[in-house]
């Protein structure tokens, strides 16, 4: 059974624009699953009904098999939450560490398990040893990793984010995409990742959502899903640099390939074959 599932999800702004149609989807435990998208394709809309904070869509959503139309915040946020893309949304407390307290203790634990809950969540998202900083003397790049554990702390394993690597710099993308999977593998929690940073999605990502005008265009493996060039660009979205470049090798330089490889080692194993 799905632990997060939307069945037949429409959502229409006030102004009338549809933002959602018929979305049907589910997403495993332990699967770390991508929407990707253009600007205004609907992403960040379906992660806000996935986490009850929309609730006047139509259709279905459930989490770990209820309804969250019928489930109370408490109920809702022991089990799931969302990073915003702008970690200044989200934090607000004077310190590091009242800001990751802030959800266990209002779910009323005890103050020594409060202390665990927090200290395990600033290593798990590597801000160990920063617990007293203030939030306001935090890079950006900790400040949306504060926002991961805050979310830990409460016990939450599935994270919905909306686009989790946007103003980071290069690295700093590499980081936060390595500690969401570490997160997935080692203590199986469940990510559902809104992005449209298509050059990082094959390296972590188990599976992809294509979305367009509110709506699933196409979903599957990076492999299966970025097989389609030309889909892809329909959708005003371009595959990984590495699988731009050797397609073009393959349609205009007339270049043999077994396969469109979606990462350097694979393009590099491509070329080599080629080469010798």
């Amino acid at each position: 059974m799905s632990v997060l599932a939307a069945m037949g999800l429409s959502y229409r702004y006030s102004d009338g624009t549809q933002a959602l149609s018929d979305i049907h989807m589910g997403v495993s435990e332990g699967e770390f699953v991508g929407i990707l998208g253009s600007n205004g394709s609907g992403k960040t809309t379906l992660l806000k009904c996935l986490d009850g904070l929309i609730r006047n869509f139509d259709g279905t959503v459930r989490i770990h098999g209820s309804n969250v139309k019928e489930l109370g915040p408490r109920d809702i946020y022991s089990r799931v939450g969302l990073v915003f893309q702008n970690p200044d949304d989200q934090l607000f407390a004077s310190t590091l560490r009242e800001d990751v307290a802030f959800g266990p203790t209002n779910m009323g634990f005890p103050k020594k398990e409060i202390v665990n809950r927090v200290n395990k969540a600033l290593s798990d998202v590597e801000l160990e040893g920063l617990a007293r900083k203030s939030i306001h003397h935090l890079s950006f790049g900790q400040k949306k990793r504060a926002c991961i554990a805050g979310l830990l702390a409460m016990g939450q394993k599935i994270l919905l984010m909306d686009e989790p690597t946007a103003g980071l710099d290069p690295m700093g993308e590499y980081r936060m995409m390595k500690l969401l999977r570490k997160l997935n593998r080692d203590d199986r929690t469940t990510i559902v990742m809104a992005t449209h940073s298509v050059d990082l999605v094959p390296l972590f990502l188990d599976r992809l959502i294509i979305l367009s005008k509110g709506r699933i265009h196409r979903q599957g493996t990076p492999e299966q899903v970025f097989a389609a060039p030309e889909d892809m660009r329909s959708v005003k979205l371009r595959l990984p640099q590495i699988a731009e470049l050797i397609h073009e090798m393959k349609t205009s330089d007339g270049v043999e390939f077994d396969k469109i490889p979606l990462t350097v080692g694979e393009a590099r194993r491509e070329l080599l074959k080629r080469i010798k």
